[in-house]
């Protein structure tokens, strides 16, 4: 559960995502992932509480992973959530979907006895206006950059962060520069 270290740049937010069950109420998180303002990011599979019992065949078919491959591979919960509190201590970090992803935080602390010592807000408070008009264009043009493997927790969580970048260079008028992976 090490974090991975890469290049990255001190205006750049940090970014959260999660992959869950399913959407809606009996869903949970199945997978997190992060990348901070420094390039370091990390990503980890959940494995399933007893009681988290909700699945839906088109979120496995969505993002690729199953029950059985949770059941096997994942971390217990507990054991993310310190890992989370250990890296995240004080930080603030920014989701695309910050009313899901803030619930399955919180669902993932409540269910292990835990509160998260860092805060989940919306990347939407980091845009201005000439972002948001450039968001959709500029997060088009990354996923076809770093071709990752959409809806996967870390890779949303870098698409992201990137977006953010790309969308501020072009909505200041300045010529995108061309990530790298």
């Amino acid at each position: 559960m090490a974090v991975k270290r890469s290049g990255g740049g001190a205006d750049l937010p940090s970014v959260i995502d999660l992959e869950a069950s399913g959407l809606g109420r009996g869903s949970y998180p199945i997978e997190v992932g992060f990348v901070l303002s420094d390039g370091s990011s990390y990503c980890t599979l959940i494995k399933p509480l007893p009681e988290w019992q909700h699945w839906d065949q088109q979120a496995q078919d969505l993002h690729g992973i199953s029950r059985e491959v949770l059941e096997k591979k994942g971390q217990h919960p507990r054991e993310v959530a310190l890992y989370l509190n250990q890296q995240l201590e004080g930080q603030t970090l920014y989701s695309d979907a910050w009313g899901n992803d803030n619930s399955w935080v919180g669902l993932l602390f409540d269910s292990v006895g835990m509160w998260p010592n860092f805060k989940l807000e919306t990347i939407r408070r980091l845009l201005s206006e000439a972002q948001v008009e450039y968001w959709q264009q500029a997060k088009a043009q990354v996923i076809e950059e770093l071709q990752l493997q959409r809806h996967r927790a870390s890779s949303d969580a870098l698409i992201i962060q990137r977006s953010f970048q790309l969308s501020l260079q072009l909505s200041a008028g300045d010529p995108p520069l061309r990530s790298t992976a």
